[in-house]
Order: C-alpha cells, then structure tokens, then sequence
C-alpha cells in the first residue's frame, strides 16, 4: 500500500472522532492481514507507537481492535525481518513495546490493565522464535517485580502471572537463568492471603516446572513440604500446598519420584488427621497420591499397600448420614415402593463429604490401573468394598465408583489374557466369586427386589422399547443374554422358560419390523431374533410363518444382510430342528447368489450358514439348486498362479468353499448330476490349488477331506484322481519347478485317497512309489522326491512292513547329493517308522550308532518318530525309550548346532511321552560342565512346553527353576536358550512360572543390556568390522518381555522395566528397536500412567528413529529397512498419543509439532493413523 494511503490512516487513527478512529484502526487490521504489506522503518515506528496510543483510548471498542492488531503486526515484523536490513530494526520495536506494554501494565491506570495484558499475552503468544530471547530479557525482569513487589495489587499480581504462565509453557527452557528468581517469587505467593493469587501461583509453578532443573525441582517441593509442615499455618495455605504438590507430580511426572518419601507421609497424615470439616483438605491429599500412582507408578510402590487402604476408609466416608438399608434382602412378597425418591433421600447442601469419597474412587482407580501386579489382592480387599458403593446416593460420585469398578473389570481383562480361571489367587477366579454380589447390587440400582430371572426380564424388556437407539440397542443384548439363561438346553430341566417365549418374543419381534430405526438396532434385533427362535422354536410354531419371512427380507438390505445371514447359521444349528419349509427355496437362492458379491465377510458368512442348512435340511433343498452352488463354489477354489499374478488367494474362503463340496458329497441328497458337477467344476480347481505353496491348515484338510470324498461319495475312479495328483508334481515350461511345500501337500492328498480307496489300491500305489525310487535313484527329480513324501505320509497312516525291505530302499536316498531327496528321505524313514515302532524303530537307532556320515539327517528321522508319538499320545516300549535317551544324551555335546537343537527337540518330546524319566534326567544336565549340554537341555524343557495340559506340567513345575535360573549362566549360549525357554512358558503356560518372576526378572531385563565384552572387532584387511556377539541375545530378551507383558501383566512392574531398559533399546540395533517400538504400544494400551510417568524420557530416541537419515551412498536395501523402521516408530508414537493425558509432556507435544512441520513424516503419521 502507498505510504500516502497510510498517513490518511494514521491521520483518521489519531482524530478527534472516536467512530473515524475506530474505522481507522479497523482498516490497519485488514491491510496488516493481506500478505502483500510491507513496513518500512519509518512505517513500523510511527505505527507501533500510535497503537500503543490507542491502547489509552477512551472508546473501548477502538482499544480493543489495537490488541487484535498487536497478532497480525507481530506476524507481519516477523515476515519483514528476513529482510537483513530491517531485522535489527523490526526486533528494537518489539521489544520497545513490550516495555511500554509492561509499564502499562505494572503502573498504568487500572482500567487500562486489562488491555495490556491481553496485548502481552498476544505478543507472547505470536512473536517468532527468534525473537523469543529479546522479548524475555524484557519481560521476564518486569513480571517478577509485578509478582513479587512491594505494593503490587493482586490484580497486578493475577496477570503477570497469567501472563508468566504462558511464557514459561511456551519458552520455560530459554529462560534457565531466571528459573531461580521466578521459582522464589512465585513460592512465596503460596502464602498470600488472596486465593486467586495462590491459585494462579499453583498453576504458574506447574507449568514452570516441566523446564526446572532436578535441583530447583527439589528446591521447590522441599519448601512446599516446609510449608506443610507448618502447623501454625491457615487450613487455606495448607490445602493450596497439597494443590501444589500435586500440581509438581502432574507437571513433572516420574521426576518427581524422588521426592515421595518427604510427601506421600505428609499427605497421608493431613488425610488421616483432617477436622471434620475440612472435606477439602482430605479431597486434595487424595488428589496427589492419586497423581502419584498415574505419574511415579515406580517410585510410588512402597507406600501402595497404605494408599489403598486410605481409598478404601474414604470411598465410603460420609459422616453425615447413615444407611439403615438390609443390604441382602431379597423378600419377594415385600409390595413394590413408590417411585419417590425423594422421601428417604438425605439432602444437605453444605455436605461436601462426597468431595472425598469421590477423590477416594479415583484414587482407586489410578492404583488399579498403574498396579497390575496388585490385582488379585484389589480383588480380595476392594472388590467388596466397591461393589458396596454402588448403593451410592450422589450420582457424581456413584458415576465414579462404577468407572473405577470398570477401570477392573478392564484391568482383569489385561493381566488374565490365556489364563485359566481354576487358580484361587487369579483375578479370574476372585472376580468370579463376586459375580453373584455384582448382580445384586446392579439390580438394586434398577430398584428391584430380587435377582430371579422374573425380576429382570421386566426392565430389559421394557428398555427394548426405550426411544434412544443405544439404549435400546443394549437392551436387545440383554435379552439375547436372557434367553440363554432361562433355556440353556433344550435337555429337560426344572426351571418353567415358557412364560417368558412369548414376552421376549413379542418385544423383539415389534423391533424387528419397524424399519424406521437405527442400524445397530436393526442389527440387535435380527441376531437376538435368531438366537430366540434357535431357542424357544419349539414354541413358536403359529409365529415363525409370519417371522421367518421378515429375516429372510432383511437379507434383502444391503445394511443388515450379513447379520440375517449369520441368524439364518444360528437357526439352522439348533437341536430343535426348526421348520423352515415356509422360507428354505427363497434362503438358498438369495444365499447363491451372495457366493457372487465382492464382500468377502460376506462370503464367508453365506458358506458357513450354506453349510450348516445343507447339513440340517439337504434332503429337502432342490437339486438344480445343488448344482448352481457347485459352479459358484468352483470360482472360490483357487490360488495365486505365476501365469496369473494378478490373482490373490484367499484360503480361509477356499476351506470353507471345500467343507460346503464335501458335506453336500456325503449329504442324503447327494446325486450323479451332483458329483458330475463336482467333478467338472471343482476338481480342476482343486488340482491347481495342491500346487499352492501357501497351502496349509484348515485350507489343506478340506482339500484332503474333498479327495477323499470323491472316492467314498463321488464315485470317482481312484486311479483317474491318483495320476491327476501325481501329475501335479510335474515341472511345468511357464513356472518351472513345483514349490517344496507344494510337494508336502501333494503327498499328503495321495496318502488319504490311497487310504480311502482300499487295501488293494493303496497297496499298489506303494509298490509303484518304490519302484520310482529304484528306477530314479541319483536324480533330483520332483518325481522321485513326491515319492519319498508320499511313502512317508502313507506310511504314517498304515503299516507298511508287509512291503518287505522297504526301509532300505528309502536309506538308499540318504546317498544322493541334493539336499531335498535326503530330507524327503528323513522324513519319509521316521513317518514309515511310525506305522510300526516295533520293526522299524530298532533300524533307526542300529543306523544312527553305526553310520556317522548318516547321524545329521537319521536323527531328523528319529524326530519324526518322537514328535509324532507325543502328538498321537502313544508310548514306546521301555526298553526302546532307555535306548533312544542313551542316545540322545550322548549328541548332547555335538559340536554341531544343528545335531544338538535336533537332539534338544527330541528329548523334549520325549518328556511329553515319559515325563517321570526325563525331568530328572535333564534336571542333573543343568550343573554339568559342558556349556553345550547345559544349553540343549534348556533348549529341550523349551520344546515340551505346548499348549494343551500335559501330564508333564505338575511334574516339570517344582523344577522350573533348576532350567530357567540357567539365565544367570557365565555362557551366552546357555542364557540365550534360558531366554527363549522362558518366553515359550510365558506364551503356553505362564500359570507354572508366576511365581518365579520375582527372581527371574531382574536377570531377564539384564540380558537387554549392552555388554561390552560380547563386542569385538574383525580385522578385513583394508577395513574392520565390528561384531556384537550379545546382539541375538538381547533381542531374545526383549521378545520375552514383550510376551510377559501380555500373559504375565499382573506379576509385572512395568515402571522398573521401561527406565532404563525399554529407552536404551529404543537406541539399540534397528532389530532391537522394532521390538521395542512393540513393546511400547502394548504398554501405552495396558499401563498407560506407567508410560506417561517416564514419556519426556522416551521422546528423544524417538525422534532420532523417525529423523534418522542413511547415507548418501548406502544401498536400496539400507533405506527400505530404515523406512520400516521409521513406520515402526510411528506407530508407536500414535499408541502414544491415544493415552489420555498425553498433553502434559512438552517434549511429546514439541515432537508431534515437529511432525507436523514434515510433510512426509505426517503423511507417513496419518496413514499409520488411519490403519
């Protein structure tokens, strides 16, 4: 703009005419806010000091646009110093105002006050960065005399603090050298008479705190303890201290840890010894401990048993009244009270008791959430004493003692994740035994009487017909609830249902036919509806005509189609065999035609429901109908082909698709049209799916249940399907050679259609296997190694010693020099072994002592033997198991890593099969002195931990210790597999390990540190390469501790492991640093406060992951692994920041701040995000 276009502004600025002075400035603004303005010097000063002329005008709505001014002129000063000729200029005029500013505010008039303050406040709030350290010099000086000086007002006084708040949250670390008098000064406003002045005091402190160093950091709370202790002091000080100490642990987090032992002691006595009347001081001393558990969950753990103890005395403190109510009646006969609360209601307005029990409950809560190890005895010594609470008469207050209870339950779920409930010290187990009370309670909540079915069943479904959908929503998973508790078998029982069918039958039924309501209702109401006619079916025979119809019309809707659907799976699987003939044609259609639709849930939804109404009604569907769901079944048997790379597999769809061919093979229904369809339409498919390498699980047993079906129930020739599978071995020109895992699968399909089709065919099936090993021996041929695999899954099913030498023509293939045919061999000697222990088992052991050349690959044999008896359950003759141990201990020492882990897997399975005789045996090997023996005898306990009960866990679990206590052995081998043992205990039996943690844990979190004597340097010749021999070891340890944290929580302290443990393996090796990024977003989710304690801690190696650039000339591999490990750090930083309270770390913030800047990093952020 023309400088003669802003003299005219200035000139109308500083008229007479208050209306022209307001427009003038009005105009100013609008022009400072269009980034083509620009100031020269003479601009800049002739306007700042007419402003701050117009701070004093008269008309306040002209002296307010000048504040809204001081935002934009402090941008435009800003964007005009990147000029260097102007810099030096732009920076005197801040800080020229700033001090015309603070002598306004500071000795001005009093109604000027205001303004300038604002103006201040705007002006710390907008200035740039870089001008920071010269506003400070300026301000920091003034505000302190306006907080501290004689004479000062407490207005005065409540804006420069206001205005020292904002700046120590914005600059506090740029200001270190003015902590000291800030801190003084403001310490000596918590002993003002003024309770504004305090109050702002307590929140200026607070915020100054988070950038005082640990020194001033102590040197404030030592005076506030002082303070405290000060019996001579008003009750007011008193509590604006106790404020402020929790104010210090909120701010501060796990740094004010150091500091508990002079304040919790304190607290706990102000809360204890507290006059009656003094509700406050009681609610502010359960405030801090509160913030101590959420903020030092470390530091905090000697005093928690006291704090819970004090939660408890308070939760249910309230002097005033006194509940006379028989908590346990259950007198049906009483007649109902009067819906008026009113008249037994206690009502006192001066009454601040609920303040405490309220700061009581929360208080609770911080402990259940920060303590997990202290759950069980939460359960036993607060669980009563909540569920009691729940009577309470302030709504506030009885809100927060049913989230603390919540905060449990949540808590419960947490630390008993894959654990049993037979243990009587488990969370598990004690909430269970207060389940009866919970009812009762909650039902007095609904002023019920009695907890029978009959008084609940009248809420619930009256609730159905609330008009606010999440009620009714609730409601409608109550009563699906309900109908498995009056029926939970169809079986007779004494308990009448049949008053109840048509009540809850009729309430659900008006829901499920308004159309005009919410979708989660809708959704409610047809699985409630499914689960009530799967129920009472047998009961409703005059509705379901007019029912059905209504579900099957929902199956029309797009919205609610998957949920009748899956109704549909819920009907058709009950005992009561209810009557669809009404609506069956129409369901199977509408179900065809869903095999069709891109919704995958969907699809799988339609073939499980498929499934189950061929299995319940076949004989009653159409057979043209059959035939349809054959050609649509056949599109969803596939696999990803190197011809066709564009196609993706889906082998869940693909077993289901497989399960519904088989079931309507071997249904009654089953005719020649629907075999023909089979075989032409999903057979070939099927035989392109066997040469799947990703074929596996459930997907593979469905295809061996689908060949053996074409045999049993298809009558399809056995010799036709044999050469068809046997041809899938073959190489094709496009993709060459068939995968390896192909080959398993292949063989596997053979061995169960030879076993279908008889003795005499699968005799000859094997005859002609070995017979293409005599003819192909010393050939890497997919042919002969399918036949090797095959021998052996045949073998494994079916004794095959009437095959006479058979065994020797399998060892034969030990000779030939690709790797494949000698595995495939193995495998197949152990399998054949299996058929019949007695004559083939002696062979193996004769060849293992007699062959050593042969050792490696006959003890792989030998495993197979082992593994599959323990998996069958199956013993072996004594004499044979004092063989096969001799044997095994004997290549205990092998020098060979891969005989000794054979060897270590072996005997682990072994102690499955006779755990009284191995125990013991590897019990002794723990002290021998061989390093080798020690470590593969951990390595075995490792292997006999599975997941289903075994004999062997109460005879393993008084000796435990003798194997995991290995972790403290001198050889890094031997702690590695105590490491890794103890990871497998926690994730399959963590139940026989609880009650060594104590001990283990501080040598499991020893093996995550660096050790400097593991690391050593190779010299390369022209460079040296630097070796970190404890590297495996330590991410061993870190993958058991994020195991423990997920099945072991309760027995944990995560506080004692994330500092320093978790933050030096967030600066460890890139492999370290995933799992440790894991291991922090478990943590953020289960132990929040925990992690929020010590967040500021945490931020800088996070930074430097996500900020960490390769080298220039580092390879593509290099920057992948440092783009996963970026993505990594992201997403833990987003588990971060769900936690509630996040806000209070600056470094958190700064870092989310920085993030943003980046626009690649917070693209990366929000795809994380939005995972």
């Amino acid at each position: 703009m023309a400088n003669l276009q802003v003299s005219g502004i200035i000139e109308k600025m500083t008229g007479k005419d208050k209306d022209f002075r307001y427009m003038a400035t009005s105009d100013l603004l609008n022009e400072l806010n269009k980034e083509s303005f620009k100031l020269d010097t003479d601009l800049e000063m002739r306007l700042s000091s007419i402003i701050l002329k117009q701070l004093d005008d008269v008309a306040g709505d002209v002296s307010g646009l000048a504040v809204k001014w001081f935002a934009s002129f402090s941008q435009h000063l800003w964007f005009s110093f990147l000029a260097p000729l102007v810099k030096k200029v732009g920076e005197e005029r801040i800080v020229e105002m700033t001090n015309k500013l603070c002598e306004k505010l500071l000795h001005g008039k009093d109604q000027h006050r205001d303004t300038a303050s604002i103006a201040l406040r705007t002006v710390v709030a907008q200035v740039a960065p870089s001008l920071a350290p010269s506003i400070l010099v300026t301000l920091t000086p003034q505000m302190i005399g306006g907080i501290s000086g004689e004479g000062m007002s407490s207005g005065i006084k409540c804006e420069c603090l206001e205005i020292m708040c904002d700046v120590v949250q914005k600059y506090g670390s740029l200001m270190a050298d003015d902590h000291n008098k800030l801190l003084n000064a403001l310490l000596l406003q918590l002993g003002c008479n003024q309770a504004t002045v305090r109050k702002k005091t307590v929140t200026c402190i607070a915020s100054l705190a988070s950038s005082l160093s640990d020194d001033l950091l102590a040197k404030a709370t030592v005076q506030v303890v002082k303070n405290l202790s000060n019996k001579n002091a008003k009750s007011e000080i008193t509590r604006t201290n106790i404020q402020m100490i929790g104010a210090l642990s909120r701010s501060v987090g796990y740094r004010f840890g150091t500091h508990l032992g002079n304040t919790v002691p304190v607290l706990i006595k102000y809360c204890t010894s507290a006059s009656e009347n003094d509700e406050e001081l009681r609610e502010y001393s359960l405030q801090a401990l509160e913030s101590f558990l959420l903020r030092c969950p470390r530091d905090i753990s000697p005093y928690c048993d006291e704090i819970l103890n004090l939660t408890l005395e308070y939760i249910s403190y309230d002097p005033n009244f006194t509940d006379n109510m028989e908590e346990d009646t259950d007198d049906e006969t009483l007649e109902d009270e009067e819906d008026d609360e009113s008249a037994n209601e206690y009502t006192d307005d001066e009454d601040a008791s609920w303040k405490v029990r309220r700061a009581a409950a929360k208080c609770l809560a911080g402990l259940i959430v920060s303590r997990s190890e202290m759950i069980s005895k939460v359960y036993q010594e607060a669980c009563p004493k909540l569920i009691d609470r729940f009577k309470e008469r302030e709504e506030n207050v009885k809100m927060d003692v049913f989230n603390t209870f919540i905060d449990l339950l949540r808590q419960t779920g947490n630390v008993t994740k894959g654990q049993t409930d037979t243990d009587e010290s488990s969370a598990k187990w004690l909430l269970k035994q207060e389940v009866s009370k919970i009812v009762k309670s909650i039902n007095r909540q609904l002023r019920e009487k009695s907890v029978k079915t009959k008084a609940l069943s009248s809420p619930v479904l009256a609730a159905v017909g609330e008009r606010y959908y999440k009620v009714t929503a609730e409601a409608l998973r109550v009563c699906g609830e309900l109908v498995r508790v009056v029926r939970p078998s169809t079986q007779g029982m004494g308990f009448d249902f049949k008053p109840f069918v048509h009540p809850i039958y009729n309430a659900i039924m008006s829901r499920l036919t308004n159309q005009d309501q919410d979708q989660e209702v809708k959704e409610c109401a047809i699985t409630c509806m499914g689960l009530v006619i799967s129920t009472f079916g047998d009961q409703l025979g005059a509705e379901l005509p007019s029912c059905l119809p209504v579900l099957v019309d929902r199956m029309g809707n797009e919205i609610t189609r998957l949920t009748a659907v899956k109704a549909f799976a819920v009907i058709a699987t009950s005992p009561l065999h209810i009557d669809l003939s009404c609506v069956l044609d129409h369901l199977i259609a509408e179900l065809t035609g869903f095999l069709r639709k891109a919704n995958r849930v969907l699809r799988q939804a339609t073939l499980i429901t498929m499934n189950t109404l061929v299995t319940a009604y076949g004989d009653k569907i159409d057979s043209d109908a059959y035939e349809v769901i054959v050609v649509e079944l056949s599109s969803l048997i596939w696999y990803v082909c190197p011809e066709l790379p564009q196609i993706v597999s889906d082998l869940h769809m693909t077993a289901l698709a497989l399960e519904l061919c088989c079931t309507l093979m071997t249904g009654k229904s089953c005719s020649e049209n629907i075999s023909l369809a089979v075989r032409n339409k999903v057979l070939p498919q099927a035989l392109t799916l066997v040469k799947s390498p990703l074929l596996q699980g459930q997907a593979l047993l469905a295809l061996q249940g689908f060949f053996e079906a074409l045999v049993y129930h298809a009558n399809t020739s056995f010799y036709t399907l044999l050469d068809s599978l046997l041809s899938c071995a073959k190489p094709s020109p496009q993709s060459g050679g068939v995968p390896k895992q192909a080959l398993y699968s292949i063989a596997q399909c053979v061995a169960v259609l030879c076993l279908a089709a008889g003795d005499k065919n699968c005799s000859s099936t094997v005859k002609m296997l070995i017979e293409i090993l005599k003819d192909d021996s010393g050939t890497n041929s997919a042919k002969q190694h399918l036949a090797l695999l095959s021998l052996g899954e045949i073998g494994r099913r079916k004794d095959l010693s009437a095959h006479a030498g058979i065994e020797t023509i399998v060892i034969e293939s030990f000779q030939s020099p690709f790797e494949e045919i000698k595995s495939a061999a193995s495998y197949a000697l152990g399998n054949i072994a299996v058929g019949n222990l007695s004559n083939y088992l002696p062979f193996i052991l004769n060849q293992i002592d007699n062959q050593q050349k042969k050792q490696y690959i006959l003890l792989h044999s030998l495993k197979e033997v082992i593994v599959r008896q323990s998996v069958d359950k199956a013993d072996f003759q004594n004499s044979s198991v004092e063989k096969i141990l001799a044997l095994l201990f004997n290549h205990c020492e092998s020098e060979e890593e891969g005989v000794r882990n054979v060897v270590a897997e072996c005997l682990g399975k072994m102690a499955l099969i006779e755990p009284e005789k191995l125990v013991p045996a590897l019990k002794v090997r723990t002290t021998s002195p061989a390093a080798f023996t020690r470590a593969t005898v951990v390595t075995a306990v490792k292997y006999s931990v599975v997941e289903r009960p075994e004999k062997l866990d109460e005879i393993i679990f008084p000796e435990i210790s003798s194997f995991l206590m290995l972790i403290k052995d001198g050889d890094r081998h031997v702690r590695r597999a105590a490491v890794s043992a103890l990871s497998t205990f926690a994730h399959y039996k963590p139940n026989l390990i609880k009650g060594l943690l104590s001990e283990l844990l501080p040598l499991l979190y020893d093996q995550t540190v660096i050790k400097k004597e593991l690391i050593r340097t190779v010299d390369l010749g022209p460079f040296k390469h630097v070796v970190d021999d404890g590297l495996e070891l330590r991410k061993a340890a870190f993958e058991c501790v994020f195991t423990l944290l997920d099945s072991c929580l309760d027995q944990l302290n995560p506080s004692s492991f994330i500092i320093p443990f978790l933050k030096s393996g967030l600066e460890d090796h890139y492999d370290l640093k995933m799992i440790c990024h894991l291991i922090l977003s478990l943590l953020a989710d289960k132990c929040p406060s925990a992690v929020l304690a010590v967040l500021d801690s945490l931020v800088e190696p996070l930074q430097k992951t996500i900020n960490f650039k390769p080298k220039q000339d580092a390879v593509k591999q290099e920057h992948d692994r440092n783009e996963d490990m970026i993505r990594s750090a992201l997403r833990a930083i987003s588990s971060l920041d769900r936690i509630s309270g996040v806000d209070y770390s600056h470094k958190f913030k700064s870092l989310m701040a920085e993030m943003k800047r980046s626009e690649s990093l917070w693209g990366k952020y929000q795809t994380i995000r939005n995972e």
